[in-house]
């Protein structure tokens, strides 16, 4: 009697794994299959790294070109409390802040992309928990935020490429790029309408979409439709509120 032999179904082939540099790219121009890969094997070193080598090199051209003293000069002269200031005391509170201000640069450029991604990875892997019902680790949510971020790519070289360009003494370092609405207010616009024209910005409004595709990816059946992009959004919309409500009332 003939036996038969039991045959078990293949194992499914593994998916092809994308490179870290790969991903860096993969982001900005397919951004759906790569952030399928980055939440099967998370990995941020290399978009944390990049991230820091563009800052560096943003914040290093803006402590070279920008004319901080008439820079920190006009934003004193816009404070009420210059008002009851002698011109000597002026003068010493302004040579503090020009002495304070050009070491504080560069060291931003090293330390405020580590700083940034933690916090986007921990407020929005809080979001999308709380609204979206995902289920993920803070190393995933890190990888996200890390790659989200790699709008830099654009964004960098084309503020130092502005930098040079432009003449120091018109140079806003709170805005420098100019991507956003602020752009087109007048000088003396109230605080809490230029905060909120900042936050209508190109590259923030990317990063965010960036960050609703790499979260969908988590769970495609839980966040999916426009669902992933409704959480990404409402998170910047409170931090617009947050972020005019401080300016309307200290200033």
């Amino acid at each position: 009697m003939a036996t038969t032999t039991a045959v078990s179904p293949a194992a499914p082939e593994p998916q092809p794994q994308i490179s870290a540099i790969g991903r860096v790219l993969g982001v900005l121009f397919s951004p759906g299959k790569t952030f399928e890969d980055i939440v099967r094997k998370p990995g941020w070193i290399v978009p944390l790294l990049i991230s820091t080598i563009l800052s560096i090199g943003v914040s290093y051209t803006l402590a070279q070109r920008v004319n901080w003293r008439e820079f920190i000069s006009q934003q004193m002269e816009k404070r009420p409390q210059a008002a009851q200031l002698s011109p000597e005391q002026k003068e010493r509170q302004l040579d503090a802040a020009v002495k304070f201000t050009t070491p504080f640069v560069y060291a931003a450029g090293v330390i405020f992309p580590v700083i940034l991604a933690l916090l986007y990875a921990l407020v929005f892997w809080g979001a999308y928990s709380l609204m979206g019902g995902i289920s993920t680790n803070f190393s995933t949510a890190f990888a996200i935020a890390t790659h989200a971020f790699m709008t830099g790519l654009i964004n960098a070289p084309l503020m130092i490429l502005v930098l040079f360009l432009k003449d120091p003494s018109s140079i806003d370092p709170n805005n420098p790029l100019a991507s956003n609405i602020a752009a087109v207010f007048p000088d003396d616009s109230p605080q809490w309408l230029v905060a909120l024209g900042k936050s209508f910005d190109v590259f923030t409004f990317w990063t965010l979409i960036l960050l609703a595709i790499g979260f969908a990816a988590v769970n495609p059946k839980k966040l999916k439709g426009a669902k992933p992009y409704t959480i990404a959004f409402s998170v910047w919309a409170v931090y617009v509120v947050l972020r005019v409500g401080w300016n309307f009332i200290f200033s």
